[in-house]
């Protein structure tokens, strides 16, 4: 009969499993043991006493804390076996009691074991890559990692390794490198992966563990250690200089998070969001290959002094072949990533329609703090700039409505949403805030009088976060104008703050420096009571996009904060919005759209992508491979006249997405005076 082991076996197990880890710590981590004890102590404190959710670490963050540790470090499952998986799984109910005492020992065991797997991949790994590999039979790789099992055995595993290492080399030869030039650099390759696992230090091992932690309890809490808080300051402060790229790493690829406007990059035009970086160099000849090397390092090579070049080897989002960039590293004049705004004759762009739009781009909500506290009169701010550009509007003729696009705006200054709101509604509540002891407030706009009160458009997409998010629940609740675009936006409703480890909340006495912990503490909710968390805020009419149809949303990561609601905040309502008239505005859109050639061929992408999503592997047959990247690239063409993101080149650009924005602006217009009826 089986026996469930008691916890002082489960701890007796653990202590014994790494005791060989002790010796590791001792002999090669240069931060004292005791040292890391105290920052695995202090974060937990932070994290009880300051997370929003005010969860306990306790078994269940534990179990979450194995599986989240374990994938850090093998996301596509290619290195640890079953039997390694068993053995760690005796202490998934062990490591909350562990981690609070400052013993992380399992960690460093974990990791120790890690790099032994990794250094056994890697003779295999280099022994295939000069093997004989044959693309003209029928096979395929898994490459979601959700469908695979743990390998059972190194016969299994080194299967693994054979399809990969054959799907890197069909990649070059898709992009006709020599034979002998690709096999070079998947050698180069495997030999920098093995030297950054073991340059790993203590303390980045540590940040990984304690990272793992902080998402247990939501994905956009973190501790960083000292470098990293330095790397994050710079990116606060200094975000602006170099290439203009925000950089994550993803299952072993540096990915492009965000161009900010007005960057190198943005002006260059040619890297996108979801791109792939995988080589970069200070000379077009001297590339070198950083997949799978640790994010910090890539970031270290493309970082560099104003005005020079970096050379970077790209492979386009939804493309298998690289392209190289040259890009001179240059500081982001914040003029262009100001609001801008035109005034549209609609009747140029949209075959019978008479009127004039005002369109507003608006692509952060940004506000020179440093300017306010020093008392400058004309400090800048999105919510002035807004405001000028409205009163320019109306100095030039004014205009029958005005559409403010938030596309790719990711948020910025909670001030600026409240303040900008107010342009648009009297005084009164804006958002509520809870903050980690479950107290609630109103941020409210207190500034009397409405800048415009004519019809109102807010153009969202899944891109659209934050701040965005909650000026765009301002004017659905108070039914001051429409939301338009896709499905609903991003879904992130939570606030982070960054708390110094062992800061005087925590000490008496100043502390060695031990890093930062980026923690959520507060979460948005709208005036209507519906926390903007997950659900993000839906469009009164939607229009087909691809975007809308990708993983890109809060609700496709792990461990988030739940949607909840609470009570609505007092608040009236201007009744430029019914029930009637959204579905009399959806209706006539939904047959222009059903006529449209160019969103015919949108929707044909969408279900090209959507198929794409549900597939779990890839080909390894040449010709079958040529002819996916063929498909690729042709739906990569169609989509060049999509929505541009973050507003780049004109602020509303002729093309059929915007033209049809306009044409709902004018319904809408129409409806409001009675003028519009269901027929046409």
């Amino acid at each position: 009969m089986f026996k469930t082991p008691t916890r002082a076996a489960i701890t007796a197990t653990l202590v014994a499993m790494c005791m060989a880890a002790t010796a590791l710590l001792a002999q090669t981590f240069s931060t004292p043991k005791s040292e890391l004890a105290m920052i695995s102590k202090l974060v937990c404190q932070m994290i009880e006493k300051e997370h929003l959710s005010h969860v306990q670490i306790d078994d269940a963050v534990s179990s979450r804390l194995v599986d989240g540790f374990v994938k850090d470090l093998d996301p596509q499952k290619l290195y640890f076996l079953q039997s390694d998986i068993t053995e760690f799984d005796q202490a998934r109910t062990m490591l909350d009691e562990a981690v609070k005492q400052g013993n992380l020992e399992w960690a460093f065991s974990v990791f120790k074991r890690y790099t032994q797997r990794l250094d056994e991949r890697m003779v295999i790994a280099e022994k295939l890559v000069d093997a004989p590999h044959d693309f003209t039979i029928k096979e395929s790789m898994i490459y979601d990692a959700k469908e695979l099992k743990w390998a059972t055995d190194e016969a299994e595993l080194n299967d693994r390794w054979r399809k990969r290492i054959k799907y890197d080399l069909l990649l070059f030869r898709l992009e006709k490198t020599a034979e002998a030039e690709a096999k070079d650099r998947l050698h180069k390759r495997y030999r920098n992966i093995k030297l950054t696992m073991h340059q790993m230090e203590d303390r980045d091992i540590l940040e990984i563990f304690l990272t793992a932690l902080a998402e247990t309890f939501d994905p956009h809490s973190s501790y960083m250690s000292p470098r990293s808080e330095v790397d994050f300051g710079i990116q606060m402060r200094l975000s602006l200089d170099g290439i203009g790229a925000a950089l994550k790493s993803d299952d072993g690829y540096v990915t492009v998070a965000e161009i900010v406007p007005g960057g190198a990059a943005d002006r260059d035009g040619r890297l996108k969001p979801k791109d792939r970086i995988v080589g970069v160099g200070q000379t077009a000849d001297k590339i070198e290959e950083v997949i799978n090397v640790k994010l910090s390092n890539v970031v270290d090579l493309i970082r560099g002094k104003r005005g020079t070049k970096v050379f970077l080897k790209v492979i386009p989002f939804g493309m298998t072949e690289s392209k190289m960039y040259e890009l001179t590293r240059d500081k982001v004049e914040l003029k262009e990533s100001e609001c801008k705004g035109e005034i549209i004759d609609v009747s140029t762009r949209v075959a019978s329609t008479k009127g004039r739009v005002g369109v507003i781009h608006v692509p952060a909500f940004y506000r020179d703090f440093k300017g306010q506290e020093a008392g400058l009169e004309n400090f800048k701010s999105t919510t002035r700039d807004v405001k000028a550009i409205i009163q320019d509007f109306a100095k030039k003729g004014g205009v029958d409505a005005i559409l403010i696009d938030l596309r790719f705006n990711g948020g910025g200054a909670l001030s600026e949403a409240i303040e900008m709101s107010g342009l648009f509604i009297d005084k009164g509540p804006v958002v509520q805030v809870k903050d980690q002891r479950g107290s609630i407030r109103e941020l409210d706009d207190d500034d009397i009088g409405i800048e415009y009160n004519g019809p109102l458009v807010v153009v969202c997409n899944r891109l659209s976060a934050s701040a965005s998010e909650i000026f765009a629940g301002v004017i659905r609740d108070y039914e001051r104008g429409i939301v338009v675009g896709d499905t609903t936006t991003h879904g992130k409703g939570t606030v982070q703050n960054v708390l110094p480890v062992g800061s005087k909340l925590f000490s008496l006495t100043a502390p060695p420096d031990r890093g930062a912990l980026k923690l959520t503490i507060n979460q948005f909710y709208r005036v209507n009571g519906d926390s903007t968390q997950k659900m993000g805020v839906p469009s009164d009419v939607v229009l087909p996009s691809v975007l809308d149809h990708l993983d890109l949303g809060e609700s496709s990561l792990d461990n988030v904060i739940a949607f909840d609601k609470i009570r609505a905040a007092e608040h009236k309502s201007y009744h430029a919005v019914t029930t009637a008239l959204v579905s009399l505005l959806r209706e006539r859109s939904k047959a222009r759209v059903a006529a449209s050639k160019e969103f015919q061929d949108v929707n044909l992408n969408i279900q090209k992508s959507v198929n794409r999503k549900k597939r779990k592997s890839i080909s390894l047959n040449e010709d079958e491979l040529k002819q996916e990247r063929l498909e690729e690239e042709e739906k990569t063409k169609k989509e060049a006249d999509e929505p541009n993101e973050k507003g780049k080149g004109p602020i509303f650009p002729d093309q059929f997405y915007n033209d049809e924005l306009l044409a709902i602006t004018l319904d809408y217009v129409s409806a409001l005076s009675g003028a519009l009826t269901a027929k046409k």
